[in-house]
């Protein structure tokens, strides 16, 4: 039981690290992209499942972990969740946002870009502080 706990554990960690590295992919193109039919279609293709399915893992591995401590809730695993609801009430922000983003206006990406790179700074500060957490506390 305890080699399982340690495998759910570390495999939670490193989802971790490759949500931070996610968001960091998401800003990074969304910073060099001028355009938004192009954006659109990448953030379609790629960048919408890749960030849902890490979530995904981090949300499963972490149910089964917790299922694994009794559901034993400590002030972590309620951050945890709390950061977690935030991060995907963001997410769905800035998707939304730009699912109803016209491609005919010339100037709507530049006035989706601050919104969008806020979104993402946000995520990036929490996941990073939620991160630092589990691994050195």
């Amino acid at each position: 039981m305890n080699e399982m706990y340690s495998l759910g554990l570390s495999i939670h960690s490193v989802v971790a690290l490759a949500t931070l590295g996610v968001i960091f992919m998401n800003l990074f193109l969304l910073i060099s992209n001028n355009d938004l039919k192009q954006y659109k279609r990448l953030h379609s293709i790629v960048l919408w499942p890749l960030t849902f399915s890490v979530l995904g893992i981090v949300i499963f591995t972490g149910i089964t972990m917790m299922a694994a401590k009794h559901l034993d809730f400590s002030l972590s695993n309620i951050i945890m969740i709390l950061i977690t609801i935030i991060y995907i009430v963001l997410e769905a922000k800035r998707v939304k946002s730009l699912k109803y983003l016209s491609d005919t206006k010339e100037h709507a990406f530049n006035a989706y870009k601050p919104m969008a790179r806020t979104i993402l700074q946000i995520e990036f500060i929490l996941i990073l502080i939620l991160s630092l957490g589990m691994w050195f506390l």
